[in-house]
């Protein structure tokens, strides 16, 4: 099983952004950011054998006798030697990854990153954890413009595709081949149906690939679940555990309304939002959860136009989702109605992990001042504001969409629905199956 988790990782798209790290001649250190499990130890061992002579890995959580690598001092050079010893090899600058895992759970670990770039910019560092984003806000030198940044989520579709063998219809997706792709769209249509349930977490998609066993597949996505609610209890604040945990079990219940805005008082009795708002966080920074924040104007840039005060909060795997909510593998084979489940809930999901592989990219969504018009998404992308509108059913009539087209005139509108490509004067359809191509 891990061999073969192994091949389906060296498939990711974050290769190639690793590779373009390495090859910088600007290159800082990195920093890997990402929820658990999501195959950040995987893809960095991965880049390291096939980009590096050597390397060396040192995972903070699994060695106790190394937290305290970088208290005494930041010498590159005795920290060098300590890492020697332990990997029991010469490290060569340019021929050996050094990588620490689980960086957070060392005293002054991000800290030192500062010192790698400033004075010993030849020797290639990358910095991962599980909590990083936590961590940051704990660190009182953190270093600022040392650092360069990747972020990893679950596996995409596409990747998902790729996994399970499909490289030629992957390559003609992306290259947005609509006519030839139309020829293969129930295949693809069962693929995201599939995709709904198993998720891009990549030991499910392995396990899934491997024994095509749908109770294995759910066994190993609430054994996932159990161990992130494990994390609350062992990383989070005592005094906001409990808090944390309603607002974890409150999700598929909030995503499942027709309104999918967050609601305070939905999840207890008049609730408010600084009573919660630091779970929230929690979660969001942990990386387990996926926040999208209403636009009150779709302009540049858009994050100035956010409304904090109003937002949506989605997992950041569509398979833990259907897990968390009860799906059974038999909605897989009846028809369209995993798409449909909980007012399209999964379906909106799956369209947020999408759009957010593209992590520079900034994904709100729309509703008039009375709320009583609304648009899925709106995003900022290179340069131009996109409204998308996701579509789960067979009804595609889009009144909101339409009227929010009209009043702003976007250069270019999305909607998303399982109909084929299709361009309209005003907008352009694109199956759920190829929304990476935007």
């Amino acid at each position: 099983m891990q061999h073969f988790i192994q091949l389906i990782i060296m498939k990711r798209d974050k290769l190639s952004e690793l590779r373009s790290w390495k090859n910088s001649s600007s290159r800082k250190p990195l920093i890997l950011r990402g929820a658990r499990q999501v195959g950040k130890t995987w893809l960095l061992k991965e880049f390291a054998k096939t980009d590096y002579r050597q390397y060396v890995y040192v995972n903070f959580e699994d060695s106790p006798n190394l937290k305290s690598l970088f208290l005494q001092d930041f010498n590159i050079e005795r920290i060098l030697n300590v890492l020697e010893i332990h990997s029991q090899f010469k490290i060569i600058a340019n021929d050996t990854l050094i990588i620490f895992d689980e960086i957070q759970e060392a005293e002054s670990g991000v800290s030192v990153l500062k010192y790698f770039c400033e004075n010993a910019p030849e020797y290639h560092v990358i910095a991962a954890g599980s909590l990083l984003g936590i961590a940051f806000h704990k660190q009182t030198s953190f270093p600022v413009g040392k650092v360069d940044f990747i972020d990893l989520y679950p596996m995409s579709f596409t990747e998902f595709l790729l996994a399970l063998g499909e490289e030629r219809l992957t390559e003609v997706l992306k290259q947005k081949d609509w006519i030839t792709l139309s020829i293969f769209k129930n295949k693809l249509t069962d693929y995201l149906r599939y995709y709904f349930f198993v998720g891009g977490m990549p030991e499910v998609v392995a396990s899934y690939i491997e024994m095509k066993d749908m109770q294995q597949v759910r066994h190993i996505q609430n054994r996932i679940l159990l161990s992130y609610q494990g994390d609350f209890s062992k990383h989070s604040p005592y005094e906001i555990v409990p808090r944390i945990q309603i607002v974890w079990q409150s999700i598929v219940s909030q995503l499942a309304k027709e309104n999918k805005k967050f609601i305070y008082g939905f999840i207890r009795d008049g609730a408010r939002a600084k009573d919660f708002e630091l779970a929230i966080q929690w979660l969001t920074d942990s990386g387990l959860l996926l926040k999208c924040h209403r636009i009150t104007k779709p302009e540049m840039p858009l994050i100035a136009f956010q409304d904090l005060s109003a937002f949506k909060l989605y997992l950041h795997d569509v398979g833990l989702l259907a897990a968390m909510s009860g799906i059974d593998s038999k909605s897989i084979i009846d028809g369209n109605a995993l798409f449909t489940q909980f007012n399209g809930s999964i379906a909106e999901q799956y369209i947020m992990q999408q759009l957010k592989l593209k992590s520079d990219r900034v994904i709100g969504y729309w509703t008039n001042d009375r709320s009583t018009s609304e648009v899925d998404f709106v995003i900022q992308d290179n340069g131009k504001i996109i409204p998308i509108e996701v579509k789960s059913g067979e009804n595609l009539k889009a009144k909101s969409f339409k009227l929010f087209c009209q009043k702003y005139k976007p250069e270019i509108a999305i909607r998303t629905s399982l109909a084929g490509y299709k361009e309209e004067d005003w907008m352009t359809n694109i199956p759920l199956w190829g929304i990476e191509t935007i």
